[in-house]
C-alpha cells in the first residue's frame, strides 16, 4: 500500500502546481537540524530563494566605466533608486509592442485601408428612407425620433488616417487598439447636419454600409460595433484579423467630417442643436423661452472634427521625447490598475496624454525628464488641482470670440480645454470620477514620498478593483428604473442633450443626492458603468438569417450602475442625522430632503431640532446605516424602489454572527468582556493581604484584543442535567490574564522553588478574591480561574526574572551560562510578548473599528478550510493587522467585507519565501530598521520558519509561526485563497445578488484520504458551523437566564479531545484536519513516508502489519485496522469513517 504523492494530495486536487514546497525545504521545523550545519560551497541554494550574487575580488573592485558612471548619474537624477529604475524599465519592456508585432499590425492596417476605399457607393436617398440597406442590416443607433430631415449617400472615404496612441508609440499591451479616422466626403453632408442628430444618423449609416461589405471579407475574423467612450450616438466599427492574429490588434474605424465643415460658433457649450419640438414631439412654446443648451451633444460633434489636430499636437510635443512617452505609458498602467479608464466617462489614456502636453506647455514637465519623473509630476498635478473648480486650457489665443472657462464650468463638471479653446476634453468625465482620480493620485504621491522598497509593486502592479477598494458597493438594477428617475427629477434638458441616454442624464444628480445624504459618513463616492457591449456582426460573414444580426444595445443593456462608497470610520456608526433648529429657515429644506424620516426632537441642551434617527441596535447594523440612507433617498427622490437597489455591505457578517435570532456580530459581547476584564484588574490592584502588591495586569487572550471568532459569555446552558446539579460548559475557554507582582529580593533563584512560590500566590489570590469580593474561584499550582459576570478569567502570576532563571545552564565545572531553552522561550512568549501583542492590537481596534470583524472573518475562513490548528491565533491576527497598518495602495478598511477580501489577496500574492511580513505595531520601526530586518531575513532564511511575521518586539525569530505552518500547509492556504478571492468578488459584484456567500467557506473535501464524520449531538459549537444546522440540540440557554454562580467545566470539547487521541496514536502515520467551529468532518491525509516498508521491530507494531517482501519480514500500515481504530476511539462521537480508497493505492 502507498499514498498518493504529497503534492497531489494537497494541491493536485485544486488544479494548481505546487511551487512553494521545494522552495522552502529545510526552512520548516523539520529541516532546522540540517540547515543549522554550515552549507558547503558546492551545495545549491533552495529553489526560489533569493541569493546574493557572488563576485570575485577583481570583479568587485573593478573601476566603473564611463557608461556605468553616466548610468549611475542618470539614476541619481531621474530616479530615487537603482531598483526603481530597473523595475520601471522592465515594466515598460512588458507593455511595449515588439517590432515584429508592429510589422504585423502595419500589414493589417494596409489591408484594411485597401478594402475600405473599395467599398461601393450608394445613390442618394432620404435619411428616413433606408430601404437601400440589405436585408437584415441594422443601423447601430437608436433612431428616436425616427423622422429627421436630410439626405444620405455612401461614398468611399476621402482620407483614411491612423490616429491615436499607436502612431505615437504610447499604446500598451495587452489590449492594442488602433484608431483609424475615415474622413467622409463633403458630398455626403449638408449645411444643417449638426442639428437634430442628422450628422450622427449619417455616421451610423456610413458604418452600417461599411460593416456589411467588410464582414464578407475573409481577412477579418470579427466585425462588430462598439461605442466611443460609451456614447450611444457615436458607434465605431471594430475589425479584428482572422486566425492566430485575432487577439493581436483591434482596429476601430471612426467616421469624421471634413476639416472646417462645421462652424465652431454653432457648437459652443451655450448653443442648442437639438430642438425641443423635434425631440419631444411637441409644438414649440409660444412664450419665447430659449432652447436649452446641448453642450454634450455639441462636444461629441467637435470631437470628430479634432481627431487629426490632436494627433498633430501630441506628435509635436511627444514625438522625440522618449521620457514623455514612457511617462504616458506608466500613467496608462496606473489608470488601468485602478479601473479608472473603463466604461463611460472614464479618465482615458488620451486624457492623460493631453495632460502631459499641458504640463509641458506650462513648463512643469521638461522633455528630458524620465518616465518616472513624468509620472510623479502628473500625479502631483492631479492630486493638487481640482478641475471641477478651476479648469485648464491648452489654448494660447486671446480671441475675444472664444467662450470663457466659466461658460464651460456651467455646462460641464470637469473642464480641460484643447488648443482650439472650444472643445472640452473632459466633457464626459463626471465629478465623481475626477474626484476618484484626484484621491488616487494623492494616495500614490503619499506612497512615492515614503520611498518604500515595495512602492513600485504597490503603485503599478497591484490591481484595485472597485469591490476591493471601496467599503460598500451598491448596484442599481435594472437600469430601466433610471428612466423613471429622470422623469421624477425633471431632467428633460439632460435627456435631450444626451440623446435619450437616461443613465448618463441621471448619473450626476444621483451621485450628488447620495453625497449630500451620506454627508460626513462618506469620504469618496465613485461609480462604475460597464462598457456598452459590442454588437456582433455575426462573425466574419454576412448572416444568412436576419435573426443572427443584433439590434443596437438599449441604454438598459449596459448591465447595472455600480456605486462604490469609501466610508469614514469616525461618523459611520452614528444613528442620528442632526438638522437645524425648528425656527431656522433651513429646517424646511431639511424636511423636504429627508421626507417622512425627519422629525422634531428635544435634546438635553434644551434645543428643539429637526433630526433623523436610524434603526440600528448592534454594531453590525450601525455599519449598514448607509444602506438605509441610500434606499430611503432613492425611493423618496428618484422613485427607485428598494428592490432595485442591491446593497453589498455586510453579507459576510452572517459567518461571525451568533444565534439565528440575533443580528449582532459579537462586538457587543467583546466589549462587555473587556469591561469585565477592566473591573477585575481594578479588583486585583486593590487586593489587601497579598505579600506583594499587584503592579500590572495584562490581557493575553483573543477576546481582549477583539479577535475571538465567537465570543460568548456565560451563563452557558447545561450540557445535560442530573438530579442533584447542573454541569455547565465554557466553550470559548478561559480568558488568560498575566498578573505581575512588585519586585522583591525574597524570590528564590531556583526554578523549582520559583514555581512553588508562584503556586502559593495562586492559592492566596483565589482565597482573597473569594473573601473580599465574593467571586467564585478555583486555584491550581499554575493558575487561578475566576468567574466574574459570566466570564471565566485565568490568572497567571508572573515573576519577571523567571525566564532568565530558566535560561541558566550549569557546566560540569560549575560555570553558569545563559542559553535559550524551550521552557524559557515559552514562558517569555506567554508572559511578556503575548500581553504586549494583545495590548497593541487592542489599541489598533480603538483606531480602526473594523479590525475586529476582519480578523475574525479571516480566522473563521482559515479554520473552515480545516487548517486552523496549523496557524496560531496571533499569527492570523497579525496578518489582519497588516491590512490596517500597511494598507497601501488602499486605505485602511472600514468594513469587514473589504478587509476580508484584502486578506485573501495578501495571503495569495505575498512572497512568503523571500520576504518577511513586517507588521509595524505602534509605528515603532523606522525605515532603516525595516531595511535591516529584510537584510537579516535573507541572510538567515534557511533557519527561519516557512511563514515569517516580524513585529517591533519580535524582529528576528517570528515566535508566532515557529510551530507552524509547514510549507505544504502554507501552500495549500495560498492556493485556497487564490481560488476563493475571484469567486467571492464575482458573487459580490453580481447585480442580482451575491447568491450563496458561504461557498468560499466550505472546505474542499476531495483532497483527503479518509473522512471521519462526527455526530452533531456531541459537538458543543455546532451552531457556529458554516452551514447553520436547521435544528440543533439544546446547549445554549439556561431555563432561567441570568448569571450563574457555578464554575463551568473548562476545556470539555469532545471533537478536540478525540483529535488529541488520534494524533497521539497515529500522528506518525497521518495528518488530521478539523474545523473547531462546529465542524462535522475530520479530514485525514496519510503521510507518504509512513507507507514505506520498515524493518520488523516488535516495539513498533502499532498500526502496522507484517509482510514478507524479498524473503524479509517488513512492516507496512494496516489501513483497515487503523480505520477500525478510528471508529473505536470515537465510539459515540463518530458516525462513519469514510475511506476514499482512490486516494491511496493498494
Amino acid at each position: 500500500m502507498g499514498p498518493a504523492p504529497a503534492g497531489e494530495q494537497l494541491c493536485g486536487a485544486i488544479g494548481e502546481p505546487e511551487v512553494m514546497e521545494p522552495a522552502l525545504e529545510g526552512t520548516g521545523k523539520e529541516g532546522k537540524k540540517a540547515s543549522s550545519r554550515k552549507r558547503t560551497l558546492d551545495e545549491p541554494p533552495a529553489k526560489g530563494l533569493l541569493q546574493p550574487v557572488k563576485l570575485s575580488r577583481a570583479e568587485l573592485y573593478k573601476e566603473p566605466t564611463n557608461e556605468e558612471l553616466n548610468h549611475l548619474r542618470e539614476t541619481e537624477i531621474l530616479f530615487h533608486s537603482s531598483l526603481l529604475r530597473l523595475q520601471v524599465e522592465e515594466l515598460l519592456k512588458e507593455v511595449r509592442l515588439s517590432e515584429k508585432k508592429k510589422d504585423r499590425i502595419d500589414a493589417f492596417l494596409r489591408e484594411v485601408n485597401q478594402r475600405v476605399v473599395r467599398v461601393p457607393s450608394v445613390p442618394e436617398t432620404e435619411l428616413t428612407d433606408q430601404a437601400w440597406l440589405p436585408a437584415g442590416v441594422r443601423v447601430p443607433l437608436h433612431q428616436v425620433p425616427y423622422a429627421v430631415k436630410g439626405c444620405f449617400r455612401f461614398l468611399p472615404p476621402a482620407q483614411v488616417t491612423v490616429v491615436g496612441s499607436y502612431l505615437l508609440g504610447t499604446c500598451i499591451r495587452p489590449d492594442i487598439n488602433v484608431d483609424v479616422a475615415l474622413t467622409m466626403p463633403r458630398e455626403i453632408l449638408q449645411d444643417k447636419d449638426g442639428l437634430n442628430q442628422r450628422y450622427f444618423r449619417k455616421r451610423a449609416l456610413y458604418l452600417a454600409h461599411l460593416a456589411h461589405h467588410l464582414a464578407q471579407d475573409p481577412l477579418f475574423g470579427s466585425v462588430c460595433f462598439s461605442y466611443t467612450n460609451g456614447c450611444h450616438l457615436k458607434p465605431s466599427l471594430l475589425l479584428r484579423p482572422r486566425g492566430k492574429d485575432e487577439r493581436l490588434v483591434t482596429v476601430r474605424l471612426h467616421p469624421c467630417p471634413p476639416p472646417d465643415f462645421f462652424r465652431p460658433c454653432r457648437l459652443l457649450p451655450t448653443k442648442n442643436n437639438v430642438r425641443s419640438a423635434w425631440y419631444r414631439g411637441q409644438s414649440p412654446a409660444g412664450d419665447g423661452s430659449p432652447e436649452p443648451p446641448t453642450p454634450h451633444y455639441n462636444t461629441w460633434v467637435l470631437q470628430d472634427t479634432a481627431l487629426e489636430s490632436h494627433l498633430q499636437l501630441l506628435s509635436t510635443m511627444l514625438g522625440s521625447a522618449q521620457g514623455l512617452k514612457d511617462g504616458v505609458a506608466l500613467l496608462k498602467v496606473w489608470l488601468r490598475q485602478r479601473e479608472l479608464d473603463k466604461g463611460q466617462g472614464g479618465f482615458t489614456g488620451f486624457l492623460v496624454s493631453m495632460l502631459v502636453v499641458f504640463l509641458v506647455s506650462t513648463h512643469k514637465i521638461h522633455n528630458t525628464m524620465s518616465g518616472y519623473q513624468v509620472l510623479r509630476s502628473v500625479l502631483q498635478f492631479l492630486a493638487t488641482t481640482d478641475l471641477t473648480v478651476n479648469g485648464i486650457s491648452l489654448c494660447l489665443s486671446s480671441d475675444p470670440s472664444l467662450p470663457a472657462l466659466a461658460d464651460f464650468h456651467q455646462a460641464f463638471s470637469v473642464v480641460f480645454l484643447d488648443s482650439s479653446g472650444r472643445l472640452n476634453l473632459c466633457a464626459d468625465v463626471t465629478a465623481s470620477t475626477y474626484h476618484q482620480v484626484q484621491y488616487e493620485a494623492w494616495l500614490s504621491m503619499t506612497l512615492l514620498d515614503s520611498r518604500a522598497d515595495d512602492g513600485f509593486q504597490l503603485l503599478l502592479m497591484t490591481p484595485k478593483p472597485m469591490i476591493r477598494a471601496f467599503d460598500h458597493v451598491l448596484h442599481i438594477h435594472p437600469l430601466s428604473r433610471l428612466q423613471a428617475a429622470c422623469h421624477r427629477l425633471k431632467l428633460w434638458p439632460e435627456l435631450q442633450d444626451n440623446g435619450g441616454d437616461y443613465v448618463s442624464a441621471a448619473l450626476g444628480p444621483l451621485t450628488t443626492l447620495l453625497e449630500q445624504g451620506l454627508g460626513t459618513r462618506l469620504k469618496l463616492l465613485a461609480h462604475s458603468r460597464p462598457p456598452v457591449p459590442e454588437v456582433s456582426w455575426a462573425g466574419s460573414r454576412v448572416p444568412r438569417d436576419t435573426k443572427d444580426i443584433q439590434d443596437p444595445p438599449k441604454h438598459k443593456d449596459s448591465g447595472s450602475l455600480t456605486l462604490g462608497l469609501l466610508l469614514r470610520p469616525e461618523g459611520l456608526t452614528s444613528v442620528l442625522e442632526l438638522g437645524p433648529e425648528a425656527d431656522q429657515p433651513e429646517a424646511a429644506k431639511f424636511r423636504q430632503f429627508w421626507g417622512f424620516r425627519s422629525e422634531l426632537r428635544r435634546f438635553q441642551d434644551g434645543a428643539i431640532r429637526e433630526a433623523v434617527v436610524w434603526e440600528a441596535a448592534s454594531m453590525s447594523q450601525k455599519r449598514l446605516i448607509p444602506h438605509q440612507v441610500v434606499t430611503h433617498l432613492l425611493a423618496l427622490h428618484t422613485d427607485i424602489p428598494e428592490t432595485c437597489v442591491h446593497y453589498v455591505g455586510g453579507p459576510l457578517d452572517a459567518l461571525i454572527q451568533g444565534l439565528k435570532q440575533t443580528s449582532s456580530t459579537g462586538e457587543e459581547a467583546l466589549a462587555v468582556a473587556v469591561c469585565c476584564y477592566d473591573d477585575l484588574s481594578r479588583l486585583l490592584w486593590g487586593l489587601e493581604g497579598l505579600p506583594l502588591t499587584v503592579s500590572a495586569v495584562q490581557g493575553a487572550h483573543p477576546v481582549l484584543r477583539y479577535t475571538e471568532v465567537s465570543p460568548r459569555p456565560l451563563p452557558q446552558p447545561p450540557f445535560f442535567h442530573r438530579c442533584s446539579h447542573q454541569l455547565h460548559l465554557c466553550r470559548s475557554g478561559p480568558h488568560c490574564l498575566v498578573c505581575h507582582l512588585e519586585g522583591s529580593g525574597q524570590w528564590p533563584q531556583d526554578a523549582e522553588a520559583v514555581q512553588r512560590v508562584r503556586a502559593a500566590f495562586q492559592l492566596r489570590l483565589a482565597e482573597l478574591l473569594t473573601q473580599q469580593h465574593g467571586l467564585q474561584c478555583r486555584a491550581t499550582a499554575t493558575h487561578t480561574d475566576v468567574l466574574k459576570d459570566g466570564f471565566v478569567f485565568r490568572i497567571r502570576v508572573a515573576y519577571q526574572r523567571e525566564p532568565q532563571i530558566l535560561k541558566e545552564v550549569q557546566s560540569p565545572e560549575g560555570m553558569i551560562s545563559l542559553r535559550d531553552t524551550p521552557a524559557s522561550l515559552r514562558l517569555e512568549r506567554d508572559t511578556r510578548q503575548l500581553p504586549l501583542l494583545t495590548s497593541a492590537l487592542h489599541g489598533l481596534q480603538q483606531q480602526h473599528p473594523a479590525f475586529s470583524g476582519v480578523a475574525r472573518l479571516a480566522k473563521r475562513w482559515v479554520r473552515a478550510q480545516l487548517l486552523g490548528e496549523d496557524f496560531t491565533d496571533e499569527s492570523l491576527d497579525l496578518v489582519a493587522a497588516a491590512l490596517f497598518l500597511h494598507p497601501e495602495p488602499f486605505t485602511p478598511p472600514s468594513s469587514p467585507q473589504v478587509g476580508f477580501l484584502r486578506f485573501l489577496y495578501l495571503v495569495s500574492t505575498f512572497d512568503w519565501k523571500n520576504n518577511p511580513l513586517i507588521v509595524n505595531l505602534n509605528n515603532e520601526l523606522t525605515v532603516e530598521e525595516q531595511v535591516e530586518i529584510r537584510s537579516g531575513f535573507l541572510a538567515a532564511r534557511t533557519q527561519l520558519p516557512v511563514m515569517v511575521i516580524v513585529t517591533p518586539q519580535d524582529r528576528k525569530h517570528s515566535v508566532w509561526t515557529q510551530d507552524g505552518p509547514s510549507a505544504q500547509i502554507l501552500q495549500q492556504l495560498v492556493v485556497l485563497a487564490a481560488e476563493a478571492l475571484p469567486m467571492l468578488e464575482k458573487q459580490l459584484m453580481d447585480p442580482r445578488g451575491p447568491g450563496d456567500i458561504r461557498t468560499v467557506f466550505r472546505p474542499p473535501l476531495d483532497i483527503y484520504d479518509v473522512l471521519i464524520r462526527l455526530s452533531p449531538r456531541h459537538i458543543p459549537r455546532h451552531r457556529q458551523a458554516v452551514d447553520s444546522p436547521a435544528a440543533s440540540f439544546c446547549r445554549g440557554l439556561l431555563s432561567q437566564p441570568g448569571p450563574s454562580s457555578l464554575m463551568p467545566v473548562l476545556g470539555y470539547d469532545p471533537p478536540q479531545l478525540y483529535l488529541m487521541q488520534l494524533r497521539e496514536a497515529f500522528g506518525d502515520l497521518a495528518l488530521f484536519f478539523y474545523d473547531q467551529h462546529g465542524g462535522e468532518v475530520i479530514g485525514v491525509l496519510w503521510k507518504p513516508t509512513s507507507f514505506q516498508p520498515q524493518p520488523f521491530k516488535a516495539s513498533s507494531t502499532k498500526g502496522r502489519m507484517v509482510m514478507s517482501r524479498g524473503g524479509e519480514l517488513v512492516m507496512v500500515p494496516n489501513v483497515e485496522a487503523i480505520l477500525e481504530d478510528f471508529a473505536v476511539l470515537g465510539e459515540g462521537l463518530v458516525q462513519t469513517v469514510e475511506a476514499r480508497s482512490e486516494r491511496w493505492t493498494v
